[in-house]
């Protein structure tokens, strides 16, 4: 059986990988934007192509996530697969040397919290997605 409890509280700390994940992509963006004026050799071309990218993902995945709260299978499985092609993508790219330190190291918690949201994801059943 299940607790409605333990539906919110997994339903809150999904949730809250999922905005993280959009905060520092957020926070990377405006650090490109003010390194590019101040030290543009820590904002070179491949980290802003980069970053475009996981831009478009971070405002995909929160109306995915919203989506699958409500229940949608496709929502779901749409939630997984973005999650699992940034965990792939950011754990390559963090040791490709086209990109700054700082930027690779991000690249390397994001993949940690695609790793914690698929792991949250695949533990959870069909039934336990309702609110």
């Amino acid at each position: 059986m299940v607790n409605s409890e333990d539906v919110d509280r997994g339903t809150t700390v999904t949730s809250a990988l999922v905005g993280s994940y959009a905060v520092i992509v957020l926070g990377t963006v405006v650090a490109l934007a003010v390194l590019t004026g101040v030290a543009p050799r820590w904002a070179p071309p491949e980290a802003w192509g980069h970053a475009v990218v996981v831009a478009v993902f971070a405002a995909l995945l929160p109306l995915r996530w919203r989506a699958a709260r409500r229940g949608s299978a496709r929502a779901r499985r749409a939630v997984r697969i973005i999650a699992a092609v940034l965990l792939v993508v950011n754990l390559v790219e963090a040791f490709v040397p086209a990109f700054p330190l700082w930027m690779r190291v991000q690249m390397g918690v994001i993949a940690m919290i695609m790793f914690a949201l698929l792991t949250r994801l695949s533990a959870r059943t069909p039934d336990r997605w309702s609110t």
